[in-house]
This record gives C-alpha cells, sequence and structure tokens, in this order.
C-alpha cells in the first residue's frame, strides 16, 4: 500500500479522475483550474530546449563521425514523411468506411470561438519561413547541431564538455523535481476541459470524436506496432514503460509536458544521446502523426456534413496539401486549427464555416492527438536507433523489466538533491 501511495502514475490517474469529476458537477469552480495545468506546462516547457541544446551538444562533439549526424538527420526526415503519409491515408479511408459527417445538423451547432481568426491566418498561407521563425525548437535544434559539429573540431573542448554534462546532471535532476506536480497539473486541465466544454458537448459530434479516437488507436496498434516489431520491440512494454509519461499528456492534453522526461526514458532505454537529441525534437516539429490524422478526418468529416463529394483529384490535391501544412502544426499560430483552415481555403470546395463545428469538441480530441504524436516520436526514435545499430538491448531489456526500479529513480534524486544541500550547508 506504501509503494502504491509513492507511485506517480497512482496520483496523476488519480488527479485526472478527481478533475474530471470537478469537471462535471463544479464546472464554475473547474474552470478556475486552468492555471493549474497551464502552469505545469509552461515550467516543462522551461526545460525542452536546455535538455536539446545539452543532449544535441554532447552527442554530437562525442559522436566523432560527422557524416553520421546527416545520416541520421536525413534518415529520421525520410521516416517522418513515409510514416505521416501512412497516418493520413489511413485518416481519409476511416472517414470514408465510418462517414462520422454524415446525418450531422449544422443548423444551430455554431460551436463555440470565433472562425475569423482562423480564416485570417489562412489567408496568409503555408510559409516555411514563417515555420522556422516561429518554431523556436527548431532554431535551437538547428543551434545545436551547428554547436556540437564546433566543439568536435575545437582543440580544447574537454573543458566545455566537462562543463555542459555537469549542467546537464543538474538539469535532469531539477526536471524529475518538477515532475513530482504532474498530478496537479493534470488536475489543472481535466478540470478546465470538462468544465468549459461539458460532456453535452460531445453528444452532438460524438461519432466523429469516437472514429478519431479508433483510427488514432489503429494507427498505433497496426502501424507503430509492425515499424517496432520490425526490430522485435514490444510496442505494449514500450507502452506500459512510458505510462506515467502518457497520463501527464492525456491530462495536460500537451505533448510538451512529456518530451523532456521521453528524451531521458529513451536513453535509459537503449537509444543513443545523440539519435535521441535529433530524432525527438525534429520529430516534435515534422513527425506529427496524430495531428496529422485528425487533419485528414475532419476534412473529409466536414465534407460529409456540408454534402460536397469530393471527387478523386480533390481527394489527391488535399492529401498533398495536408503533407505539407501539417508539418508546420507545431509551430503556427493556432496549431492544427489555421493549417485546417488553410487547407479548406486551399481546395476552396468546403465552407470553411464549418470550423465552429469543431471548435466544441476540438479540446476533447486534442489528447488523442497528443498522446498519438507523443508515442509516434517515441517509435520513430526507437526504429531509427536500432536501424543505425546505435540501440543497447541489453539496456532495453533491464529498462522494461525493473520499471519499478525505474520509478523509484525520481526519489533517487531527491535524495541526491538534499544531500547536496546538506553538503553545502555543513560546509
Amino acid at each position: 500500500m506504501k509503494k502504491l501511495f509513492t507511485n506517480l502514475t497512482f496520483w496523476v490517474l488519480t488527479a485526472i479522475t478527481v478533475g474530471a469529476l470537478l469537471g462535471h458537477f463544479q464546472p464554475e469552480t473547474a474552470q478556475k483550474m486552468q492555471p493549474l495545468g497551464k502552469g505545469f506546462i509552461d515550467l516543462v516547457k522551461l526545460f525542452i530546449n536546455p535538455i536539446i541544446f545539452l543532449t544535441i551538444s554532447l552527442g554530437i562533439s562525442g559522436m566523432g563521425d560527422l557524416k553520421k549526424v546527416g545520416k541520421v538527420g536525413g534518415k529520421a526526415l525520410l521516416y517522418f514523411e513515409v510514416v505521416t503519409t501512412f497516418a493520413l491515408v489511413i485518416g481519409v479511408a476511416m472517414a470514408y468506411l465510418i462517414r462520422p459527417g454524415d446525418g450531422v445538423v449544422t443548423a444551430g451547432m455554431t460551436g463555440t470561438g470565433d472562425v475569423s481568426k482562423f480564416q485570417q491566418e489562412a489567408d496568409k498561407g503555408f510559409s516555411w519561413w514563417e515555420f522556422l521563425k516561429n518554431n523556436l525548437t527548431i532554431q535551437v535544434l538547428i543551434f545545436s547541431i551547428l554547436f556540437g559539429i564546433f566543439l568536435s573540431k575545437f582543440n580544447g573542448k574537454q573543458r566545455i564538455v566537462d562543463g555542459l554534462t555537469y549542467l546537464s546532471k543538474y538539469v535532469f535532476k531539477a526536471l524529475h523535481f518538477v515532475m513530482l506536480f504532474a498530478p496537479i497539473g493534470a488536475f489543472g486541465g481535466m478540470a478546465f476541459t470538462i468544465g468549459k466544454y461539458g460532456i453535452k458537448t460531445l453528444l452532438p459530434l460524438g461519432k466523429l470524436m469516437l472514429t478519431v479516437y479508433l483510427t488514432m488507436a489503429l494507427f498505433i496498434f497496426v502501424v507503430l506496432y509492425l515499424v517496432l516489431r520490425y526490430y522485435k520491440v514490444s510496442i505494449f512494454k514500450y507502452l506500459n514503460y512510458i505510462r506515467e509519461e502518457l497520463l501527464i499528456v492525456l491530462g495536460t492534453s500537451s505533448s510538451e509536458a512529456g518530451l523532456p522526461s521521453l528524451m531521458e526514458k529513451l536513453e535509459r532505454m537503449g537509444c543513443s544521446k545523440p539519435i535521441v537529441g535529433l530524432v525527438v525534437p525534429a520529430g516534435y516539429s515534422f513527425n506529427l502523426d496524430g495531428t496529422t490524422i485528425y487533419l485528414s478526418m475532419a476534412t473529409i468529416f466536414l465534407a460529409q456534413v456540408y454534402g460536397v463529394e469530393l471527387t478523386l483529384a480533390q481527394m489527391f490535391t488535399i492529401i498533398g496539401i495536408l503533407m505539407v501544412t501539417s508539418k508546420g502544426a507545431a509551430g503556427v499560430t493556432g496549431s492544427g486549427f489555421v493549417v485546417l483552415a488553410s487547407t479548406l481555403s486551399a481546395i476552396k470546395v468546403i465552407p470553411i464555416e464549418g470550423l465552429a463545428l469543431l471548435l466544441g469538441v476540438d479540446r476533447f480530441m486534442s489528447e488523442a492527438r497528443a498522446i498519438t504524436n507523443f508515442i509516434g516520436n517515441g517509435v520513430a526514435t526507437i526504429w531509427i536507433a536500432n536501424n543505425e545499430n546505435d540501440f543497447d538491448r541489453a539496456k532495453m531489456n533491464y529498462a522494461f523489466g525493473h520499471l519499478e526500479e525505474t520509478e523509484d529513480i525520481v526519489e533517487d534524486n531527491l535524495r541526491f538533491l538534499t544531500e547536496e544541500e546538506n553538503k553545502k550547508t555543513n560546509g
């Protein structure tokens, strides 16, 4: 029983349940919990770019072979394109098979929010310059690669490397401490979502929600299952290994909340530091499997709602547009909605006003998008690490077989921090 009450997974799951109950029975109070969820996400986001910089810089400087850096980067981008294309095709196929938009009445269903702001963003069109300019993660990724290359060629690099290694250790220690507040963040995020939008919002578009969740599950347990099976890695053991991070992402509806912790766990299960540092941050912007599925399904859904029969040429146009614009979903203001508005504006056959139908339920589907994106980036890293023969299977077997020991690392880190502070105090 004592072990249960010191288990972070237990507390995150409890917090999500309590938040949902509060949102349903006391919606006004629940909406006031938003700062808890947002504050936790903002706090974790502070760690993302420092961890990317430290991981990549140290990894490349110690790699020696700079050709391998370019090879891994190119292979990652190719993997992202192939897998997200599969996600697009599955999303379109499932939307046509289940037809969630049939029978939905648009009259009186205006949703919440203002569609005009998304139209304004969409009118600007997709710009790779804007995407790169607004995406700090990509900027840090590029700078870290260049700095790592500089370090690898710099004769006096050892002092800098030692300093960065020491800093890295304490950054991760601090992250472990912050993750103890994950239940509070999960509670705030879930309470606000249920409190503001309510369960009733789900009913008119319940078929769409079920279709989206079913398609995401199909993608994870068929496509990603086969991707990992190629290198004899069990997706079920992997999902069990990252269960705490998945619950945090579920509670906060943000893949960012679990990103730094995912990077550390991937290293612990056998992926090399440089590959984790390159693939995970790049995947955060270019490997958005869940977002891609949602965008394709939402487009077909709105076509069905308005009775628009898309031709084969229009379907290929939609897929082509989404293959480009979905890559910017993490870096454009308004995220997926702006990308969706851009797509609808480009094909000019589906009324953009249809976005109002999705505004009310979008928050409830963001959990599925975030979790699928999160799992997909981990799977991509494992696959590329194996493909590059840079994966320690013994570490994976140990990590999968000693989950309780892995969870105790947080407690050990806190004990380490306390001992260090005591040493300083006793001087």
